[in-house]
């Protein structure tokens, strides 16, 4: 249970944090390890938008030492309706922490439908499930 608090005390605070780190930018992502309830630095995140069968790479980035990538859509570039794949190398982040997993990455694909000016996707990891929503 004290666990389950910290996560969701961690939870609160980084929204509230996000929305300022995120401006400008119309994509962020932050990856929060269930096990321990703490951020998850250096995971390696890609960007792709699909463009008729195939899917066109756009950007990628590392999670900052808040687990966070506050701008992860191109910069100076107008967020194009959409849909996108946001893929969380988490095999490798497990590997580094001395950890096996069951996913060695997890494919997020959305649509943007302009009906928000940022979207905001945040990954609940554990070595053996994850969870994820459309955050804000």
């Amino acid at each position: 249970m004290k666990a389950l608090r910290s996560i969701a005390a961690g939870l609160m605070l980084s929204g509230l944090s996000g929305l300022t780190l995120a401006a400008g930018n119309p994509l962020s992502v932050h990856v929060l390890n269930l096990e321990n309830g703490l951020p998850s630095p250096d995971v390696r995140v890609t960007l792709e938008q699909r463009q008729g069968d195939a899917w066109k790479s756009l950007n990628s980035g590392e999670t900052n030492a808040q687990g966070r990538i506050t701008a992860l859509y191109p910069e100076g570039k107008a967020l194009e309706k959409g849909t996108y794949r946001v893929t969380f190398m988490t095999g490798d982040w497990f590997a580094t922490q001395k950890a096996s997993t069951f996913f060695p990455e997890v494919p997020v694909i959305f649509e943007a439908d302009g009906s928000v000016e940022h979207y905001h996707i945040p990954l609940l990891l554990s070595p053996y499930g994850f969870s994820t929503y459309r955050g804000n």
